[in-house]
């Protein structure tokens, strides 16, 4: 069976946004999936690193400037090497790029990697609602950045009143129609909207988070240490403060999630599913789960990874005794449910109706990894 490739997911934001705050909380509710994160700091004073070290030692700090400034991609490749390797069981990786940086090009860097092991994730792009009007006069760049993104998240949205925080909404859909848009406090998000948590293991070693010694720990066999471990501190001045006692301060900002349980016995149309994941509705923050096309010739069970626009299939075996299925989870908000149910069932091959073509898979196959 094919291992499947590590997503590698891009975080970023202007200065102040709240993306180290974001990043904690992910590290700190991430249950047993191990997160790898590396801190992208602009500045000789990590301070960003140094929060999250301090909250979850989870880090490798990427120091010396901003990354999409570097001339090539060998210092974070050495990065994402150590955290891709079988030892280091990373099941996803969260680049905190600096509040100055190009996410382009931070992504231009990752695809242009010849590390086999890890895939792009997909661009969350942080946004904050109270400075919004003043960010973007500050930086004209941000219309570009939430146009790219895959995920806006919508930070700070308990400090504007009901009229302003849609007055940015309505900016935010004009810039990027159809990404989804996750009004947020305190970078509180749920994590299952970028990854798959797994549970919680009994043994709390099993489960940890990689620590930076960890990553330090191994020297290359040449004795040379390709990528330096030195904690060289972004000034992305993150004004969120973490909240404590349990407290909620998202009141009637916290998202109301729905989601959409899709199983099937019959196989999937590959055309019909395309066609109804190229048309999915505004709001429709998530997708995951595993696709049966039960082609002839096509041995392959397809799992499906989608955050906001970005969508990726990855190809594995199925187990000799497992069950042929199609089982899908949507997770979203304002969206018609029945209506999405609706759209799925039509992907069904029914009884009597010829089973889909070899060729018909060359949509999803463009999706492909593995």
């Amino acid at each position: 069976m094919a291992k499947r490739q590590i997503p590698v997911i891009v975080l970023a934001g202007f200065l102040g946004s709240g993306k180290t705050t974001l990043l904690n909380h992910l590290l700190g509710r991430s249950g047993g999936t191990r997160i790898g994160a590396i801190v992208n700091d602009f500045g000789s004073i990590e301070i960003d690193a140094m929060s999250v070290a301090g909250q979850v030692d989870s880090m490798v700090s990427l120091g010396n400037g901003c990354l999409c400034c570097a001339v090539d991609t060998s210092e974070l490749d050495g990065f994402l090497d150590r955290l891709s390797r079988p030892a280091a069981r990373i099941d996803v990786i969260v680049i905190e790029a600096s509040g100055l940086a190009e996410p382009q090009e931070v992504i231009r860097m990752i695809l242009a990697s010849d590390n086999k092991d890890i895939v792009y994730g997909g661009l969350v792009e942080v946004v904050d609602a109270a400075e919004f009007a003043a960010t973007r006069a500050r930086h004209p760049e941000l219309d570009r950045h939430v146009a790219i993104a895959d995920l806006v998240v919508l930070n700070k949205a308990d400090r504007v009143g009901d009229e302003a925080r849609r007055e940015v909404l309505g900016v935010l859909e004009e810039l990027a129609p159809g990404t989804p848009v996750v009004p947020a406090s305190y970078g509180r998000i749920d994590p299952e909207l970028l990854f798959d948590r797994k549970p919680r293991e009994d043994d709390p070693s099993k489960t940890r988070q990689l620590s930076f010694e960890d990553l330090c720990a191994d020297d290359e066999p040449d004795g040379h240490d390709h990528g330096s471990c030195d904690l060289d501190h972004d000034h992305d001045h993150d004004h969120d403060h973490d909240c404590h006692g349990g407290c909620d301060h998202n009141g009637h900002l916290h998202a109301a999630y729905e989601s959409v349980e899709f199983v099937s016995e019959e196989p999937v149309d590959p055309r019909r599913l395309m066609e109804f994941l190229d048309s999915r509705p505004e709001g429709l923050y998530r997708i995951k789960g595993f696709v049966y096309f039960g082609i002839a010739g096509h041995k392959h069970k397809f799992a499906v990874h989608a955050v906001g626009d970005f969508l990726r299939f990855y190809r594995s075996s199925w187990a000799r005794a497992e069950e042929r299925l199609t089982q899908l989870v949507l997770i979203g908000r304002g969206v018609d449910t029945a209506a999405l149910r609706a759209g799925l069932d039509r992907c069904r091959v029914t009884a009597g109706e010829p089973p889909a073509e070899e060729h018909s898979m060359w949509g999803v196959l463009r999706y492909a990894q593995g």
